[in-house]
């Protein structure tokens, strides 16, 4: 019997990264998985938690938009998954 090159039903999929919309959704499955609130979060990384719940809601900050544009220049797709370190 040939190994699957399928991930295993309990691994979640990586997100892909097209716009602001689709980072929301990473950040808080990840957020979520870790086992945090949004306003521990946002004290970890140092930012205001409405900002972090801006970033969840798909809200397009200039940051995300610069970051989104260099990449689409360089022809490169980011995606999101959970690290192994």
């Amino acid at each position: 019997m040939q190994a699957s090159n399928s991930p295993r039903s309990n691994e979640a999929q990586p997100f892909r990264l097209y716009n602001a919309a689709s980072i929301g959704p990473a950040i808080r499955r990840f957020r979520k998985e870790a086992g945090l609130t949004q306003s521990q979060l946002a004290e970890l990384a140092g930012l205001n938690r409405t900002y972090l719940s801006d970033l969840e809601q798909g809200k397009e900050t200039e940051q995300i938009r610069r970051i989104l544009r260099i990449l689409k220049l360089l022809g490169v797709r980011a995606t999101l998954q959970k690290a192994d370190w």
